[in-house]
């Protein structure tokens, strides 16, 4: 299927792998390539999946020149480079920008709960540190706060390269309000796998993924298939992949997907840096007899 345009189809949310405490780079590059030669529509590192709030600033600008140059043009890269700090989203952004990152992916700030127009005066500041691509990310379940539909407006009419959202809220009618307000001036992603094809059936153009770490093939041909608009195909997908893409969820991510991933040999190790930690056993179990029906 032909490949869509930047910013729309499957982008996968890529894990940082860890050994021994250590961002494992050459484990990394190994990933980029099972990603590219799965047919992913774009890279996006150091988003929450790949635990930006526990790698040092020094590794996540690394992460991302690694991620760059291991892409080699052939898909983009999204570099994640949100914060709760505006001057520290500013620094993340212009060194991703710096280092060849073809778009930002920018979430709200989280824990200090800005009002509406803190948060249009956050977004405005990065979006003018950059003439890249910048994706906004809204995930209240984590940043306690929503990006509301009126502030996309606004940050879309002073800025023209804001024109694209993760949208993680979990609510088809939060993607349809989007929608209605902007039309083709906005391109929506699913922040969630089990989501993807109840949003693009509403308009979103694709999906941030996480499962896709583990199944590129799949995730990429979900959304090649819903947005040429073959939802019969697409929807039989999607019914196939369901309980795993709500399963890779049983603990906090991206533990059950870096378990997973070390199952099937992808990467070297499940590490995760604390505050988070390995599956407990009965989740271990479950992901893994929930993923072995899928494959089965």
């Amino acid at each position: 299927m032909k490949r869509p345009r930047i910013f729309t189809g499957s982008y996968t949310a890529l894990v940082t792998p860890f050994k021994n405490g250590a961002v494992a780079y050459d484990e990394l590059k190994k990933l980029v390539e099972f990603q590219i030669k799965g047919g992913i529509d774009g890279l996006v590192p150091v988003g929450t999946t790949g635990e930006s709030p526990t790698v040092t600033h020094e590794e996540h600008n690394e992460i991302i020149r690694c991620v760059i140059a291991a892409a080699r043009g052939r898909v983009p890269v999204i570099a994640g480079t949100g914060s709760n700090s505006t001057q520290e989203a500013i620094y993340t952004t212009q060194e991703a920008d710096k280092a060849g990152a073809d778009g930002m992916l920018v979430v709200a700030p989280y824990y200090n709960r800005p009002t509406q127009e803190g948060l249009f005066q956050h977004f405005a500041r990065v979006a003018e540190s950059t003439d890249k691509p910048i994706m906004l990310y809204s995930i209240p379940g984590r940043c306690g706060v929503e990006i509301s539909v009126g502030v996309v407006e606004r940050l879309r009419a002073k800025y023209p390269h804001v024109a694209h959202i993760k949208e993680a809220g979990g609510s088809v009618d939060r993607v349809d309000q989007l929608i209605q307000a902007l039309g083709d001036d906005i391109t929506v992603l699913s922040g969630d796998d089990s989501l993807t094809v109840p949003f693009m059936s509403v308009g979103a153009k694709g999906v941030v993924s996480v499962a896709s770490n583990y199944f590129p093939k799949e995730v990429s041909r979900l959304t090649a298939l819903a947005l040429a608009g073959d939802y019969a195909k697409a929807r039989k997908l999607h019914q196939k992949m369901y309980q795993i893409f709500k399963t890779f969820f049983i603990e906090s991510n991206p533990a059950p997907i870096k378990a997973a991933m070390t199952r099937a040999g992808i990467i070297g190790s499940e590490e995760v840096r604390l505050p988070l930690c390995g599956l407990s056993e009965a989740s271990r179990k479950t992901l893994f007899a929930v993923l072995d029906a899928t494959k089965g």
